[in-house]
């Protein structure tokens, strides 16, 4: 069933970066989940070859592509066995940002080092004692006068370690109302007061850069302000459809992949000379899996057509993200039920899998979130 349709230059592009993550990707998978972080120079390859930022305009060095552009990227970074090169959060979810309400001055400055992967990416809302709720936020922004004054931490934050840009929500306190508070902030490493916590060592992901960030006393120019002031809170609600739809295609992707790699997998493997495919219970096993698995890709490819045409899908975004993620842990469990004793080997690809999914139903909003975005609409459903 085809809903989205790829030009030529669509499938070129594919076939472009295939042909990349062949070459450049997967020799070095194994080695940067050992080392606990993809190398800078990878970011930067990767940008020089075309394959970051796709959305940006020509005149600050992007393609100016649409949003195709972008899903192939995320269908095809999830094939490569590994999670730490977050290109997804970088190129769909922080840039955009930057691209959307930058002024023009910061579009010169910042995205032509993001497009050819100088400029690396994060976004800090985290806190310790603040995830989700961005109402809690304890984070300070003061102004004063051409500068403002950022203090607190962030927590769980993606590319932590790597990032050269970070964009912040900060709370000015003299507001009282926390959602008008709330400003967003562009802060470049090396800024005095800008200081980056450990690696934190997570149960899966291990080549991304997680870490926690700390400002204390940190200046940072007035003009490093996104969008206008207390427009933070609007700012980030405006771009949940798009970060959940991404995370969407990434869960999505990584499904198909995992099912396929197993499918193979029983065609190949004999087991008391049998090819387990053979057996019943596994092939309705699969069968069941792949039935909600192309269900689900029909769901999710009328969202990215929708969300091409500017539609408003935050609620069936939510949904997605809800059901996707949910269905990758699912699916990647039952496979490793049905490979057995092998799946928990680390020379296993499910092993890794299973680990880095897990994460899944909690970032970009946890799956609780979702449920109560989609409960709230069922009146007019």
């Amino acid at each position: 069933m085809e809903i989205l349709h790829y030009s030529d230059a669509h499938k070129a592009f594919r076939r472009q970066l295939q042909s990349f993550i062949e070459s450049h990707i997967l020799p070095q998978a194994d080695l940067w989940e050992a080392n606990h972080i993809v190398p800078k120079e990878e970011w930067q390859r990767m940008g020089r070859s075309g394959f970051l930022c796709t959305a940006v305009a020509e005149a600050y060095g992007g393609r100016g592509g649409d949003f195709l552009y972008s899903a192939i990227c995320t269908e095809e970074m999830a094939k490569t066995h590994q999670s730490g090169f977050m290109t997804l959060l970088h190129s769909d979810i922080v840039v955009p940002y930057i691209d959307t309400y930058g002024s023009d001055e910061q579009k010169q400055k910042y995205l032509p080092g993001c497009v050819n992967g100088d400029i690396i990416t994060a976004v800090a809302m985290s806190e310790p004692d603040a995830g989700s709720d961005l109402a809690s936020m304890t984070t300070t922004a003061v102004p004063d006068e051409d500068q403002v004054v950022v203090n607190g931490s962030k927590i769980f934050i993606s590319n932590g370690i790597n990032c050269d840009l970070v964009i912040i929500a900060a709370k000015d306190p003299a507001i009282e109302n926390p959602h008008k508070a709330l400003s967003l902030f562009l802060v470049e490493d090396g800024t005095p007061g800008f200081k980056k916590g450990n690696r934190l060592e997570k149960m899966g992901m291990h080549s991304q850069d997680t870490a926690e960030l700390f400002f204390t006393n940190c200046r940072i120019p007035a003009a490093n302000r996104l969008g206008g002031k207390g427009e933070g809170f609007i700012i980030l609600m405006q771009k949940l459809q798009q970060e959940r739809l991404v995370c969407s295609v990434w869960a999505q992707a990584r499904t198909e992949h995992v099912l396929q790699w197993t499918i193979d997998y029983c065609h190949n493997t004999k087991k008391s000379g049998a090819r387990l495919y053979d057996l019943q219970s596994v092939q309705f096993a699969l069968a069941e899996m792949a039935t909600d698995v192309r269900m689900s890709r029909c769901f999710v490819d009328k969202l990215v057509s929708d969300h091409i045409e500017k539609k408003n899908v935050m609620v069936e975004t939510s949904m997605a993200k809800y059901r996707t993620s949910d269905m990758v842990n699912q699916v990647t469990g039952q496979c490793m039920d049905i490979v057995g004793r092998e799946a928990i080997n680390e020379d296993c690809p499910l092993a890794r899998e299973w680990r880095d999914v897990r994460v899944m139903p909690i970032f970009a909003g946890t799956n609780e979130i979702m449920k109560g975005i989609i409960a709230k609409s069922l009146p007019q459903y």
